[in-house]
């Protein structure tokens, strides 16, 4: 079984997790393996995966924080939280001296979907709604960026890249480019790389690699389905 989409973040604690049947198989200390569908669905909203992601970067917060970051009520985001800790995302953390206040965090550094050799209607379904819900994200902070770029130094303009290659392979090479790329960032990760271990002037830079067969011509994407942000999705 390999990994088909890898979404790394920031410096969370990995622990083992088990809920309500549901197991989760670590690919690393840092990283989780998802191959239950019934996970898949649940992080496939694009409130829970932001709130996953501030817990992941900027460690423990509560509803009300986490809520701010995507852009939801404290009342949704405790939903939201609640689901993505029955499976397995996230727990609470050491309170703050506040007995009223609840605080969350998230249980690993980056998630992996599971891309099996033989592959399901369901698990299929359930895998491109969640690779869908990240991607838009994704191409959502993308325009943030440029939407804010003018604003930035011309160093840090002139240092961003933006590339869209075609390529020619066989499906050998183009594993073969993914671990290849992926060996190249690794050293730069936030998770390995500590602010004090980092030039003084650097950044939390996002990466994102997509490396897959063009489509057929005239075929159509699948929809996504996704419920309002601050609407629940179970």
């Amino acid at each position: 079984m390999k990994a088909t989409l890898y979404v790394c973040t920031g410096p969370a604690e990995a622990r083992p997790v088990r809920r309500e049947g549901i197991s989760v198989r670590p690919m690393s200390e840092q990283n989780r393996l998802i191959d239950d569908p019934r996970a898949m669905r649940a992080l496939a909203h694009p409130a829970r995966v932001t709130i996953l992601r501030r817990l992941q970067i900027d460690g423990p917060a509560t509803a009300t924080e986490c809520a701010r970051a995507a852009a939801v009520s404290p009342s949704a985001c405790s939903y939201h939280l609640r689901m993505l800790a029955k499976y397995g995302f996230v727990a609470e953390a050491p309170g703050r001296g506040d007995a009223r206040e609840r605080v969350w965090q998230a249980r690993q550094r980056g998630w992996m979907l599971a891309e099996p050799d033989e592959i399901t209607p369901e698990l299929a379904e359930a895998k491109n709604a969640l690779a869908g819900t990240v991607v838009a994200e994704m191409a959502d902070e993308v325009m943030r960026y440029l939407a804010g770029s003018p604003r930035e130094s011309r160093e840090w303009r002139q240092a961003a890249v933006f590339n869209h290659m075609t390529l020619r392979v066989n499906a050998d090479e183009l594993a073969e480019l993914g671990r290849r790329v992926t060996e190249v960032l690794e050293p730069y990760l936030s998770r390995n790389r500590p602010g004090e271990a980092a030039p003084p002037d650097a950044r939390v830079v996002q990466a994102v690699v997509h490396l897959y067969p063009r489509p057929a011509a005239g075929r159509a994407p699948a929809g996504r389905q996704d419920a309002p942000k601050g609407g629940r999705r179970g």
